[in-house]
């Protein structure tokens, strides 16, 4: 009778050594997920921050050029840009950074409208730092996580 109660218990141990075979697997696919998923959303991230800046430096240049009526039609182009690429961001960025730089473009573009030019620049610059700033704090290195 010894002997059953034994093998009884070596039957619970392997059982046991097989869950945790399981739980190490999971923990590694949960871990590779994340990674994977931060590794997108910093490629996206990255990504709508050059177009946005692109598109920023042209319309600089059409501001610094004095073509008002070609920056109105871009920044046009511009809001409509970012209003796509602002609800993939709103996912998994702070919503206080993105108003920021929809703050931004609000005041360029009301600038833009009164033909203040010299604000234009200053807001330009601002949302073009913006942009930077969220790419820098989203971005996965040791200075962020801690």
């Amino acid at each position: 009778m010894e002997k059953e109660k034994f093998s009884a218990r070596k039957k619970k141990i392997k059982r046991k050594g097989n869950k945790m075979y399981k739980e190490f697997i999971i923990i590694i696919i949960v871990i590779a997920l994340v990674i994977s998923l931060d590794i997108l959303t910093n490629n996206y991230t990255k990504n709508t921050v050059a177009i946005m800046s692109e598109e920023l430096n042209i319309l600089r240049k059409n501001i610094l050029d004095k073509n008002t009526e070609e920056a109105q039609a871009k920044m046009l182009e511009i809001k409509e840009k970012w209003e796509k690429r602002y609800n993939v961001l709103a996912y998994y960025i702070e919503h206080d950074e993105l108003e920021k730089v929809e703050t931004q473009l609000t005041a360029l573009a009301a600038d833009l409208n009164s033909k203040e030019l010299p604000h234009c620049i200053n807001d330009l610059d601002t949302t073009i730092f913006i942009l930077e700033h969220i790419q820098e704090k989203e971005k996965f290195d040791l200075k962020s996580i801690f």
